[in-house]
């Protein structure tokens, strides 16, 4: 896979803030519950099309970061979770998840050393991203038929681990289906679908009720939108470009992403060719620091940045102060809060159409 910057958004995507960040977790054992027999088995497929079929529901699941971790945890099954690479980081999930996610066994600051992973006892692995030798974690991880001599089923969440890959789709996203398939599948293969239909379906009510506000907002009308990852650095912004699921994000709330057009997940950009879009909004797109205080003053820095630096002092966006002040968890990463993250930027950019939180 191709390099990835380590400490901002492209590293948010791959560890949820915590491999530039501070780790959270336990050490203590979780007693797997019982658990659904019925609807299986289920077959799921890998980015190349490659299936894997499940015939019972797991009890011992281990994650390949935060996201996945997350994901669980809303389905339900996070009693089934017994260890987690790129742990959430203080702050991160949501207040009614962390203290079950601070339980979650620690089993690599980063990636999940191989021999790790093969000798935790899993039954099955649950991989946001597949291999990425570029984010600490070795050159490579098990091999399938390794991960069968281990017991181990392995499975992904494909909106984020074909986004970069020569199978994804070379139109932009522009919704959130990828993502809601995720929590479907998911559903599915841990014997929570009924879980994973609410959890959809109320996805679907708070997009659609944006929507729904900004059905007579003409698309050449919708402000042109810029994803600031203060946390990559400085000297080179990065681009969130049309495969990543942040494009969604952005379109289902009303606005354009300026660098939708590259086919990509995300890709090193220039001062030069931000300053061509010069946005109309920018997203000052931070880690959540552990506390409010924290967090804020990293927005602080962030948007000081921007008016202190002299490519970028002059942008509409900025001579206005139209920014947008949301992280980078819920916005690149897929997961429930993509829903939220919508809302949020509606809200923002069309304030007269969009009420948030209502």
């Amino acid at each position: 896979m191709r390099p990835r910057v380590v400490c901002g958004i492209a590293a948010a995507v791959a560890l949820f803030a915590t491999a530039c960040g501070s780790g959270g977790g336990g050490s203590a054992s979780i007693t797997a519950q019982p658990v659904p027999a019925a609807g299986y088995p289920v077959t799921v497929a890998d980015c190349a099309g490659k299936e894997t079929t499940i015939t019972k529901a797991p009890t011992r699941i281990v994650t390949s970061n935060a996201a996945s971790l997350e994901m669980l945890l809303q389905l339900g099954a996070g009693d089934r979770v017994i260890g987690t690479g790129f742990p959430p980081g203080k702050g991160t999930l949501p207040s009614a998840l962390a203290e079950q996610g601070a339980k979650v066994p620690v089993l690599g600051d980063k990636a999940v050393p191989k021999e790790k992973l093969l000798g935790s006892g899993a039954d099955l692995y649950v991989d946001t991203f597949g291999a990425m030798p570029m984010m600490g974690g070795g050159a490579t991880g098990p091999s399938e038929a390794e991960f069968a001599a281990a017991g181990i089923q392995h499975v992904y969440l494909l909106s984020t681990a074909c986004a970069g890959t020569p199978k994804a789709a070379k139109a932009p996203r522009t919704d959130l289906a990828g993502t809601e398939d995720d929590i479907r599948r998911l559903g599915a293969v841990t014997g929570t679908a009924a879980r994973a239909e609410e959890l959809v379906t109320g996805m679907e009510k708070r997009i659609g009720e944006v929507r729904t506000a900004l059905a007579g907002v003409p698309e050449d009308e919708r402000p042109s939108y810029f994803v600031f990852d203060f946390d990559a650095g400085t000297k080179q912004p990065v681009a969130v470009c049309g495969r990543q699921v942040a494009n969604a994000v952005i379109t289902q709330a009303g606005a354009r992403n300026v660098f939708a057009d590259c086919d990509a997940d995300f890709k090193p950009g220039s001062w030069e060719d931000v300053v061509a879009k010069n946005p109309d909004w920018i997203q000052l797109s931070v880690r959540n620091r552990g506390s409010e205080e924290a967090t804020r003053k990293a927005y602080d820095d962030a948007e000081a940045f921007l008016r202190s630096f002299p490519a970028t002092q002059g942008l509409k966006a900025v001579q206005e102060g139209r920014f947008v002040r949301i992280g980078s968890e819920v916005t690149t990463i897929a997961g429930v809060r993509n829903a939220d993250a919508v809302r949020q930027i509606a809200a923002t950019v069309h304030p007269d159409l969009v009420k948030n939180g209502q």
